[in-house]
């Protein structure tokens, strides 16, 4: 499966914001966008060129893109997806993307990283309504329950992530028991329980074009 090799900090360096993407390591200040704010590159200290429309537009396709971790490929077939169902094509986008196994192990808090959700997915540490899932791409539906699979609840990285992301706290859609390590999709996500900065309008014009 062909998947993103290089250096994450880039990505974050070259949206000119942090995308959280090494998880709780993103919120110190060894974080790279903070010790060299301008893109990577030889010439990313050179003066900054006027950023277009389409730039802006392609830029903010990538940086969603980036966030949720994934290829070309998979973004523009979530986003046809997400053009055949009713309502607005932007929010139908957002909402699919978080609705990803992955997303929902990383929002939970049992990864520190979507990456490090993908994997723990990908070995088959959670069970979706008491079966094994082991696609990272399922999207969870109302009523799901996800479980952690009891052979896994030992493992002292799920302890440390559970411990980094208790200030991060869990969206409103989705409940833990953390006792048992069970949560549950109590409704579908909404726009307003997307907080980070994306222009969703204007992917959709760079598609459209």
């Amino acid at each position: 499966m062909a998947r993103y090799r290089d250096s994450v900090c880039r990505l974050c360096r070259r949206a000119k914001e942090k995308l959280f993407l090494k998880g709780e390591k993103c919120y110190t200040d060894k974080c790279p966008v903070v010790r060299r704010p301008y893109p990577p590159g030889q010439h990313g200290q050179t003066r900054a060129r006027r950023v277009s429309p389409y730039g802006e537009q392609l830029q903010e396709k990538q940086k969603l893109k980036w966030q949720y971790r994934l290829l070309e490929k998979q973004f523009r077939n979530c986003f046809a997806a997400a053009e055949r169902q009713k309502g607005i094509t932007g929010e139908n986008l957002l909402v699919l993307l978080e609705r990803r196994l992955d997303n929902v192990i990383y929002r939970l808090g049992f990864a520190s990283s979507r990456d490090e959700a993908r994997q723990m997915v990908c070995h088959n540490h959670f069970l979706v309504n008491d079966r094994r899932v082991n696609i990272p791409s399922f999207l969870v539906r109302l009523g799901d329950k996800v479980v952690l699979r009891e052979k896994s609840r030992s493992l002292v990285r799920v302890q440390d992530s559970l411990t980094g992301a208790a200030g991060r706290g869990v969206p409103s859609w989705l409940e833990l028991d953390k006792g048992e390590w069970i949560a549950k999709v109590k409704t579908l996500p909404s726009r307003e329980d997307i907080t980070m900065p994306v222009r969703e309008h204007l992917i959709v014009e760079l598609y459209s074009r």
